[in-house]
């Protein structure tokens, strides 16, 4: 799975990229994987994000437990 994250991240945001500080470098990776973990649809996910695949399995183990 690392290598799935670090070959989208090479490809998607910085391949071709030149940035001239290693702060610019740090805040694109950052605001990539923000993005990536937050807001992108995964189709193993059934084209949810992560954030939205794990809050909607927290509202289905809470509704099971009542």
């Amino acid at each position: 799975m690392t290598e799935t994250l670090f070959g989208s991240l090479k490809v998607e945001r910085l391949h071709g990229e030149r940035f001239t500080t290693i702060r610019q470098t740090k805040d694109a990776v950052l605001d990539w994987l923000l993005w990536y973990n937050q807001l992108r649809m995964h189709s193993t996910l059934n084209y949810l994000s992560p954030a939205e695949f794990e809050s909607r399995g927290k509202n289905t183990d809470a509704q099971a437990a009542a």
